[in-house]
């Protein structure tokens, strides 16, 4: 790894990214080497932004804004919310993996199972080998999710909360906008998960082509699509938006079929995610920028 360049810091985080993601490490761990996702999208905010004031205003005094997460990690550096970047980046599933998703109707193929968790088992991997190569470089940086304090909360108002959203914070770094299911549409799509890191770095922030937290969502800016409706096996998804207690139930129900139909630990569904205008990218008929 080349030293990093504080003139293009932004550039040499990206190629970090890339490069560990291009590596063995990313696989379904299925014995053939199979990557768990494709090339990654990497995407930066300010840890002064105010939306992060705004998430934590939404979701409760619980939610940790980038400042707050990293005390946790540094509790004895005096650090202002301007000096910290938050790093995100989504790891979009592969074309065989949204294939296979988009031929079942109720329980999760073997890829997208895989993925879900020794894909998720490498984006802890990620998180880390990020951290690590900031610090080796002299840059304190610490991830929210792999914190010991991380946690999700009752929410009276969205059911179940946590204290750091790697959704939101995507949302925060120009990465997407928020469908009808509350899955995040990306440039590659809603089929994909997400990442994050807080450095104590100054990257230039990454510009927010949207205003709109729903603008590329076909369902609320157009009135049009609704096809997660009819994807979603649990009759989770509505004109209401997304009932977590009703998804939770359904993916539970997978917690069963994954280790006797594919013989390892695991869950998952996302059929809200595939066979759906925004699967791959944003859906035609949004206009960038709305």
């Amino acid at each position: 790894m080349t030293p990093i360049d504080m003139r293009e810091p932004g550039s040499w985080i990206t190629q970090a990214i890339v490069d560990f993601c291009a590596g063995p490490e990313n696989n379904l761990q299925d014995g053939t080497g199979e990557p768990a996702w494709g090339q990654p999208l990497v995407a930066f905010s300010r840890g002064d932004d105010a939306i992060f004031i705004a998430f934590k205003e939404a979701v409760g005094p619980f939610h940790w804004t980038p400042r707050e997460a990293f005390a946790l990690a540094y509790p004895d550096e005096d650090v202002a919310p301007s000096d910290l970047t938050v790093i995100s980046w989504v790891l979009p599933q592969t074309r065989l993996t949204k294939r296979d998703s988009r031929a079942e109707t109720s329980m999760p193929p073997e890829r997208w199972a895989r993925s879900r968790i020794f894909g998720e088992a490498f984006n802890n991997k990620l998180r880390q080998a990020v951290v690590d190569v900031l610090g080796a470089e002299g840059v304190q940086a610490m991830a929210p999710m792999l914190m010991s304090q991380f946690k999700s909360h009752p929410s009276e108002r969205f059911h179940i909360a946590s204290t750091w959203s790697e959704r939101h914070a995507a949302h925060a770094s120009g990465l997407g906008t928020f469908g009808l299911c509350d899955g995040l549409i990306t440039p590659v799509g809603k089929a994909m998960r997400v990442g994050s890191v807080i450095a104590r770095l100054e990257v230039p922030p990454t510009a927010r082509p949207y205003s709109d937290h729903h603008a590329y969502c076909l369902f609320y800016a157009k009135g049009t699509c609704g096809v997660c409706m009819e994807r979603c096996p649990a009759d989770a998804v509505t004109e209401a938006g997304h009932d977590k207690v009703k998804c939770s139930a359904h993916l539970a129900k997978t917690r069963a079929y994954v280790p006797e139909h594919y013989g390892f630990a695991g869950y998952g569904c996302g059929f809200c995610q595939t066979g759906v205008p925004c699967e791959s990218g944003i859906p035609v008929g949004i206009e960038m920028g709305a």
